[in-house]
């Protein structure tokens, strides 16, 4: 899939303190390729952790209508994630429309060949970093969750997984539709959402039009597994419901979080727009439903033992001067086990808020492992300096 391209990428390295080595420091990176004749804007996030050996997964993160990638990367952020993680992000930018927003071409609403941005954007990062090609996966906010749906539908051999968060798709996209393998997805969305109606318009398909769209694509069951999410905001003014649509070939699911009450915006996101559910962060959920699939369907059978708490957590500040707080995305019993860098546990913890706060004594790596109740477990590596 050769394509003639041009690429320009202006870097900063961002260095928490000057001890830290240039190859456990955060990369940022502002970069422009030449798409169909259009100068085309992106940033890219690089962690710490990354060192080229291995291919890592590369997540697309798309901005809303009126937004922008430097907004969406702060609003809808995976950056802490990334860090323990590692997986790169990117953050395209998309172009003024007939009416001169700044969006994606998702409603025909633009003649901006978006998807061959795309398809020419992940060429030259493929050039540039050591991409893991079946791990290729795209969310976004509003807007930027129609452009996901787009990327499933019409460039699906590119992308393993889709998570949309306040997106849908219009009726005559939807027609269009050729997603060429299961597609495992993900739907995010407040049931008062005012600019996106989670029952529809003229032009936008209801919400549970769309997910009943990809339960039949991918011959999911369609008797959805049902839980209430834990109310731990009572001020937030809505609460959130997880359906699961399991049993889909190559082991896909469909996912929906239901936002009762909820407006157009980012659960956990750090700022309160148009209601925002905080009772889960919709960047981790997201990024616990991708880690779980590659191109080919999803990569835990259930004969195997997941190798994975139920959502994924947080580490921050990676690396560390010696402090650091693990965000835990849903209050339930958890034990932490810190260990060196020879695998040796340090200390112990039994941890029932979904937040605790942890010293670490002396410089170098360590592994922070999370197992619940079932014995689901995960690891991340924290850097000490």
């Amino acid at each position: 899939m050769a394509k003639k391209f041009i690429l320009s990428i202006y870097i900063s390295i961002v260095i928490f303190g000057a001890t830290i080595p240039n190859l456990i420091a955060q990369t940022a990176l502002f970069g422009t390729i030449v798409s169909d004749g259009i100068v085309r804007d992106y940033k890219i996030y690089v962690p710490a952790i990354y060192d080229g050996t291995t291919p890592v997964p590369l997540v697309f993160n798309f901005h809303g209508y009126g937004s922008n990638y430097i907004e969406q990367e702060q609003y809808g952020d995976f950056r802490a994630i990334a860090d323990t993680a590692n997986f790169i992000v990117v953050h395209p930018n998309g172009t003024p429309d007939n009416f001169g927003t700044m969006a994606w071409n998702t409603f025909g609403n633009s003649t901006t060949n978006d998807l061959l941005f795309i398809d020419n954007l992940i060429d030259s990062l493929r050039a540039t970093y050591n991409i893991d090609t079946t791990a290729i996966y795209s969310t976004g906010m509003s807007n930027g969750g129609f452009m996901s749906y787009e990327l499933a539908c019409q460039l699906s051999p590119q992308f393993a997984a889709v998570a949309s968060v306040t997106g849908s798709i219009t009726t005559s996209y939807l027609a269009l539709c050729n997603a060429q393998h299961p597609m495992p997805v993900m739907q995010i969305h407040g049931t008062n959402d005012q600019t996106v109606p989670y029952a529809g318009n003229i032009l936008f398909q209801p919400i549970e039009n769309v997910i009943n769209y990809w339960v039949q694509h991918n011959n999911c069951n369609p008797n959805p597994v049902f839980n209430a999410v834990p109310n731990i905001d009572t001020t937030d003014n809505c609460t959130a419901e997880h359906y699961v649509y399991s049993g889909g070939d190559n082991g896909v699911e469909v996912e929906f979080y239901k936002i009762i009450g909820g407006g157009h915006s980012w659960p956990g996101a750090p700022v309160n727009l148009n209601t925002t559910n905080m009772d889960f962060k919709a960047n981790q959920e997201i990024w616990r439903f991708f880690r779980k699939y590659r191109l080919n369907g999803n990569i835990v059978t259930s004969e195997q033992k997941i190798n994975t708490i139920q959502s994924d957590f947080e580490v921050f500040p990676n690396p560390s001067n010696g402090v650091i707080t693990i965000f835990l995305p849903l209050n339930r019993e958890r034990k932490i086990v810190v260990s060196n860098a020879l695998g040796q546990a340090i200390s112990y913890y039994n941890c029932l808020s979904n937040k605790v706060e942890l010293v670490l004594e002396q410089q170098g790596i360590y592994f922070i492992t999370l197992t619940d109740e079932e014995g689901n477990y995960q690891t991340k590596k924290v850097f000490k300096y």
